[in-house]
């Protein structure tokens, strides 16, 4: 893999629409705009777009936005499965087509109205056949009342801190930093609503030990990312983000959030399989990292990826958060567009975005030394994760 993709494709381009909880446009219409934006900011006619690659949850085919944006040939499309966990993958999907030549420009796209249209965090309801195999093993879960994603990460949330003595307050570190940042950030839902630790815990509980500042938003919005070759990128309109690594994980006892039968609760098997793969491919590490885009739909798990991605040991998340290496001026600022706490929650791709924006040194809440930058996807679930660099 590191052969025939380390080095070989780069972000050119990266395109949003506003982000909200009532965009009052079609998906399709936001899925558009964030593409033409991201094919403007890039330099490249939209009729150059041979690839487009998604999520199996969007609602907008590859072939109706790659019609509407004016696209004349199509040679590569394909969508990921199982949510936030395919955020990342998009981006490895379209790079391995253009690495191979299947396709010179590949869009990535998300576009949602999960606030205005439906409710993406309200549950599982078992309306779907008994036949299908995905919907069964919930069958042993709903009963117990564990019905929302909130649910599922409260029960391994609860687990580890009594295993490791993390607290609903090391939590909510995590969501302080991220609106903290998303309080400086103009595009961000939460613009200039910065939060306490205090209100944090005063927050209601959504599913105890989570309270409802430890749980991402509902947002409408879309975002869109550019990858070509990085031959080409280099004669484009911005710095390529230059894709040093790629991977996709699943683990022993993976199931859909609801891993009730792994042998631990406490760790994410997963993402330490693909942080494996990334640091091979690459030949980095995590001394390398100047800051990380971590997933952070719920605060717990981002302790647990600080501790697979080598950050710190397992159980030490906590500490590192308490000691604020994860917020402004830390020695590994995480999210420093607020992340799907602050900014919005468009699947991780807005993270992406920022991602590439802090490696041409454009982004509002610029960091300093930015030289790689670890992007992961959705954790508890089967996921993936990038290392951005510099050209």
């Amino acid at each position: 893999m590191n052969e025939f993709l380390s080095g070989k494709v780069a972000i050119a381009g990266i395109g949003a629409t506003e982000f909200s909880k009532e965009s009052g446009r079609t998906e399709m219409r936001l899925a558009v705009e964030a593409t033409l934006a991201a094919l403007a900011d890039a330099g490249i006619d939209p009729a150059e777009v041979d690839g487009m690659c998604t999520f199996t949850m969007d609602h907008n085919p590859e072939v109706e936005v790659h019609n509407q944006i004016g696209g004349r040939e199509l040679t590569f499309f394909s969508r990921i499965d199982y949510g936030g966990g395919g955020a990342c993958a998009p981006v490895m999907q379209a790079a391995m087509a253009i690495a191979t030549g299947v396709a010179n420009v590949v869009v990535c796209y998300r576009a949602m109205n999960e606030r205005s249209w439906y409710r993406f965090g309200a549950g599982t309801a078992m309306t779907q056949s008994p036949t299908w195999l995905a919907a069964n093993h919930y069958a042993w879960y709903l009963p117990a009342g564990l019905s929302t994603p909130a649910s599922y990460v409260a029960m391994a949330a609860r687990t580890y801190m009594e295993r490791y003595g993390a607290t609903s307050a090391d939590f909510g570190r995590v969501s302080v930093a991220a609106r903290a940042f998303a309080a400086t950030n103009p595009k961000a839902f939460f613009y200039g609503k910065p939060i306490t630790l205090d209100e944090h815990q005063q927050s209601r509980f959504v599913a105890e030990p989570l309270h409802l500042l430890d749980c991402c938003q509902e947002s409408d919005g879309a975002v869109a990312i550019v990858i070509t070759s990085l031959e080409r990128a280099r004669g484009l309109r911005q710095k390529p983000a230059v894709v040093r690594a790629a991977a996709q994980a699943s683990a022993r006892g993976q199931q859909r959030m609801t891993n009730f039968y792994r042998d631990d609760l406490t760790s994410l098997p997963e993402m330490g399989l693909v942080a494996r793969q990334l640091y091979a491919q690459s030949g980095l590490g995590p001394k390398d990292m100047q800051a990380a885009i971590l997933y952070d739909h719920f605060t717990p798990y981002v302790l647990e990826q600080l501790e697979e991605f080598g950050f710190c040991e397992r159980g030490e998340g906590k500490d590192f958060v308490r000691s604020g290496q994860h917020a402004r001026g830390g020695s590994l600022p995480i999210n420093p567009n607020g992340g799907q706490l602050g900014e919005a929650y468009v699947h991780g791709m807005n993270g992406i975005a920022e991602a590439v924006r802090q490696l041409r040194g454009t982004a509002v809440n610029q960091l300093d030394g930015i030289e790689h930058m670890l992007v992961t996807a959705g954790s508890g679930v089967p996921t993936s994760a990038i290392i951005l660099g510099k050209d």
